[in-house]
């Protein structure tokens, strides 16, 4: 995924977000909205706020177009401070619809920011231009899709719901951050492969199987001692449960239901969030692998090392760190829980 957009609180993973006031729960319907319960359209004269990174793979690639259109407001803030305060302005003058053009990362970094700035969030869009796009993936956005195409959907009313993933740390009641994919363990060994690919030119799905691939090859051929292997340590309880210590090789939580390159880590898709992990240290590699990526369930023997799961909410104690959407954050006391849905405009 795409580097921070943002240097500041943010970056170390120990940002403090002030969450806005309370917004009326939304249906949480899965996937589009259907026609019988569409919002009505957007209004004609809406005003459109974009937030773009000018260092995602492809704005670096091919240059930002920001025309001055003139209801469009457009700013590339490289400072967390600096996307607060743009985002405070585009909050005073009323937007009706909150662009992000960049990747994972940059959503993240714009959710949590967004946040703390407006009393009820915009309708927002994504425009995919990072390394990493998979929300757009899971909504079905088109790799050329525009700043008017959004605007174009969200005037005809056409929006998916999505939830973030909420990182929450100790008895905070606010998360610190907002974004759809966290992991740990060997997630945030895979992340690193992942980064370094970027840096070979591998993207998106190429990216995700470059990782996997190595990931995979290091767990089954490594020593019992191997990093790999021997997993991490960690207190964790689901929903009401007693905490409990776990010795996990992976932990993954989202709320998307479409993964990229068509894996299935959480089995059918459904909205809401989700929860997979793996004892450490994992048995039967290859056919479990086979069967969490394809979604499917597998022999009890091997079935016994995975767990799939819908918790309300996730509690953590561990001195590891975690991924959320592709940066490293500090591990620590941390609840995980599915937020406020947002309406995003798609094709």
């Amino acid at each position: 995924m795409d580097s921070r957009l943002l240097a500041g609180p943010a970056r170390d993973g120990t940002a403090l977000l002030r969450r806005a006031e309370a917004v009326p729960v939304m249906d949480r319907l899965p996937g589009r909205e259907p026609a019988a319960r569409l919002p009505a359209p957007l209004p004609a004269a809406l005003l459109v706020g974009v937030i773009a990174n000018g260092r995602s793979h492809r704005n670096l690639r091919t240059g930002m177009r920001l025309d001055h259109w003139p209801d469009v407001l457009y700013a590339a803030p490289d400072t967390f401070e600096a996307l607060e305060a743009t985002l405070r302005d585009y909050a005073a003058r009323r937007i009706g619809l909150l662009v992000v053009n960049g990747g994972d990362g940059t959503l993240r970094d714009v959710m949590t920011a967004a946040a703390r700035v407006f009393d009820r969030l915009p309708p927002m869009a994504i425009i995919p231009s990072g390394k990493t796009n998979a929300l757009a993936i899971d909504l079905g956005i088109p790799d050329d899709w525009t700043v008017r195409d959004a605007i174009a959907a969200a005037r005809a009313g056409r929006f998916v719901r999505r939830a973030p993933v909420e990182i929450l740390r100790g008895d905070a009641a606010r998360p610190d951050a907002r974004g759809f994919l966290f992991g740990m363990g060997g997630f945030v060994r895979a992340t690193e492969l992942a980064q370094s690919t970027h840096r070979v030119g591998a993207f998106n799905g190429i990216a995700v199987a470059l990782s996997l691939g190595w990931s995979i090859a290091q767990t089954a051929f490594g020593g019992a001692g191997n990093a790999w292997r021997r997993g991490m340590t960690i207190d964790m309880a689901v929903d009401d449960a007693a905490p409990a210590p776990r010795q996990l090789y992976l932990l993954l939580a989202s709320t998307l239901e479409r993964m990229p390159v068509g894996l299935k880590p959480f089995g059918r898709e459904r909205p809401g969030l989700k929860l997979l992990t793996v004892d450490a240290p994992p048995r039967n590699l290859f056919r479990m692998v086979r069967a969490i990526l394809a979604g499917t369930d597998a022999s009890p023997a091997v079935a016994a090392g995975f767990a799939r799961s819908d918790p309300r909410s996730v509690r953590i104690h561990a001195g590891d760190g975690f991924i959320l959407d592709g940066e490293h954050y500090a591990g620590g006391d941390l609840t995980i829980r599915a937020g406020e849905p947002i309406r995003f405009a798609a094709p």
